[in-house]
């Protein structure tokens, strides 16, 4: 009798949370030809005129998400707009996987009504700003001037908190889809969500969409 063996190769998957340590997959189960809805930023946008614009990206002293600000950045930069950089101390800021940025200026000097727009950068980090009224005044006075305002991974939870969300489309980290839910926002789970000028997405793998769709509601 022959006796066959068949190989089995295993594979390991490393997978780093947005805004924590384990993260659960959220199954499909649409058929092979079944087309999923466009998202916002899949559409490869102008974003070539954003020159004399101004963002301002928001991120936590510790733990902030380190893709969620430097490929928005990036995106923003070479289209021509000027970044800064705040949080809540002028030492170094350090990312989840290792990178560190020095802000530019402190969180408390941020003026919302003169920027083209106001990004809050994802990590675990980011809940130091969930209740932070401070921030929350930031987001409201962004958006109240009519700038676009834009949050990634848990912290679409300060625009919520803010009440910017009430009545509006947007996404989040999964686990934190119930905080804004209990603020009155209806969560899509997609990638990324624009409504209006608020833009939301749902972590590290969505941050290159989530900086086009920024950038595009900005050239727009």
């Amino acid at each position: 009798m022959r006796i066959w063996i068949l190989p089995i190769v295993a594979a390991l998957l490393v997978l780093y949370g947005c805004g924590q340590e384990t993260v659960g997959q959220q199954g499909g189960g649409a058929g092979a030809d079944v087309q999923p809805a466009p998202e916002p930023g899949d559409e490869a946008p102008d974003v070539s005129t954003l020159d004399g614009k101004i963002i301002v990206m928001i991120v936590a002293h510790r733990d902030f998400r380190d893709e969620e600000l430097f490929e928005p950045k990036s995106i923003f930069e070479k289209a021509g707009a000027k970044v800064t950089v705040a949080s809540s101390s002028l030492d170094p800021a350090k990312g989840m996987l290792g990178a560190t940025v020095t802000p530019d200026i402190l969180l408390a000097d941020v003026e919302a009504t003169d920027c083209d727009a106001v990004v809050f950068v994802g990590g675990s980090g980011a809940k130091e700003y969930w209740d932070n009224r401070t921030a929350q005044m930031i987001a409201r006075q962004a958006f109240e001037s009519g700038s676009v305002v834009g949050a990634i991974c848990i912290a679409p939870v300060i625009l919520a908190n803010a009440g910017l969300l009430d009545g509006r489309k947007a996404t989040v980290w999964a686990s934190d889809a119930g905080r804004l839910r209990a603020q009155g926002a209806e969560y899509t789970g997609r990638d990324v969500e624009a409504d209006g000028r608020i833009i939301t997405a749902n972590g590290p793998e969505a941050a290159e969409k989530f900086g086009l769709a920024v950038a595009s509601a900005l050239a727009g």
